[in-house]
């Protein structure tokens, strides 16, 4: 864990629909002596209220609040907070999540079973000017982005990326080029090792990077 500066405590916003959850993170942060929860909302109406009347420092904000996607509301939480840092808080490990957050202006990304000294070091981390990605999410993110380039594709493994890319099953794509499924999913194999990827999601980006998709 990262040492607690000699300031005045970081305010934090708890933003989450369950009220055990927020129960639990309260009771968590309470007992770190930086750390002040000034208040704690359960929907995107109620955070919009509290953040505009305590100005947070940091907003711990679940990435889905009911059936309500808490991102779409991140811009108007951003101008009514007057620009607090925000974490987000998600049961989503892949990096499509991760950098949708990041595009709506969330400045934190942790995963929801992540230890109790991650979340405080996190808020500290974005009190303090930082970002923070969840460790295992930084490493997919840069391997996300090291992926390799499309020529390094033969052309039958750039027909089977792109039809898995767009949502057709090992077997659909067999049937669609005339092979067995065993070779569609050595050609994928091929394909995700050639560009550094480990999961469909990862695929799907790529593909859309790479206008595969048009």
């Amino acid at each position: 864990m990262t040492e607690a500066p000699s300031s005045q405590p970081i305010q934090v916003l708890l933003v989450d629909d369950h009220a055990v959850v927020r129960a639990g993170l309260a009771n968590l942060l309470s007992s770190v002596d930086d750390i002040e929860v000034v208040a704690q909302a359960g929907t995107v109406a109620l955070a919009l209220e509290k953040v505009e009347v305590t100005r947070p420092d940091v907003v711990v904000l679940d990435i889905t609040l009911g059936t309500e996607e808490s991102l779409d509301s991140l811009p108007e939480l951003l101008r009514l907070g007057r620009d607090p840092r925000v974490l987000i808080l998600s049961m989503h490990d892949d990096v499509d999540h991760l950098q949708a957050a990041f595009a709506a202006g969330a400045h934190g990304y942790l995963i929801k079973d992540a230890a109790t000294d991650e979340l405080v070091d996190a808020i500290r981390i974005l009190h303090n000017g930082g970002r923070y990605v969840h460790p295992v999410l930084g490493a997919r993110l840069a391997q996300a982005a090291s992926a390799g380039p499309a020529d390094d594709l033969t052309d039958r493994e750039r027909d089977v990326v792109r039809l898995l890319a767009l949502g057709h099953t090992n077997q659909a794509v067999a049937a669609q080029l005339y092979l067995s499924v065993r070779t569609v999913e050595t050609h994928r194999a091929h394909a995700m090792s050639k560009l550094r990827l480990t999961t469909r999601a990862e695929l799907v980006r790529w593909a859309l990077d790479h206008d595969l998709l048009a």
